[in-house]
């Protein structure tokens, strides 16, 4: 779940999940208040998704999304892993898909992170490539102009279709990223290549007042990002 550097407010939550549990809890984060939500899909095809989730559960995921969408989440995203050899010849129809299922599709250069085993640049699929791809099929794209800093780029097809790219590996965007990922756990993690993160279950789970542990919480995130210096992607 995105934590936000200052000012928190419940619309800017974004909820991402690999969807395999999210066909029987969508419902439930509607009713939460969720408003966004990212679902990991790097292809559209289950030997491959196997492959490269080293799981079997496309089926479930694909699940997931018609319930996103079926019980009204709404800026719903698709992000998608692009790996050269695996699944770079969907581009197409990950678009395709997402339009058919309300989802705006975010396609993302594959990055050298931890658990990334076999990573080797010769399989990075860079967003110059992507876009000249993706026009050999729809023509003529436009990017949109955007004062934001959020990862994507985002870019507009001749059909009205949007859809972005998170060029992490050929153009790092660190020093402009203004969010972090909380797991399940309670662990706060201010980049993707962090090896540590921050115990945030400590301080909540702590007994104090709820005030304090209200002020204590603040004062960890405040000085949390203030401090960082991961710059992993840099």
């Amino acid at each position: 779940m995105r934590v936000l550097a200052a000012n928190p407010r419940i619309e800017d939550l974004a909820l991402t999940t690999n969807g395999v549990l999210l066909a029987e809890q969508a419902e439930a984060l509607r009713l939460a208040g969720i408003y966004r939500i990212t679902i990991s899909l790097d292809t559209l095809l289950p030997e491959p998704f196997l492959a490269m989730t080293r799981r079997d559960h496309h089926a479930r995921v694909l699940a997931g999304i018609a319930a996103a969408r079926r019980v009204g989440l709404k800026g719903t995203k698709l992000g998608t892993v692009v790996v050269r050899g695996m699944n770079d010849a969907e581009l197409v129809k990950l678009i395709e898909f997402g339009c058919a299922n309300g989802a705006e599709v975010r396609f993302i250069e594959y990055m050298d992170v931890p658990g990334a085993t076999k990573w080797v640049t010769e399989r990075v699929l860079s967003r110059a490539e992507m876009l000249a791809r993706l026009e050999l099929h729809y023509g003529q794209i436009t990017a949109i102009t955007e004062d934001t800093s959020a990862p994507a780029s985002r870019f507009l097809l001749p059909n009205g279709a949007v859809f972005g790219i998170i060029a992490s590996t050929t153009t790092p965007f660190c020093e402009r990223r203004n969010c972090s990922r909380l797991t399940a756990d309670g662990m706060w993690y201010r980049c993707l290549y962090a090896a540590a993160g921050t115990d945030l279950r400590r301080v909540l789970r702590s007994g104090a007042p709820h005030e304090e542990i209200s002020a204590r919480l603040a004062t960890v995130i405040r000085n949390g990002w203030q401090g960082r210096k991961d710059r992993g992607a840099e």
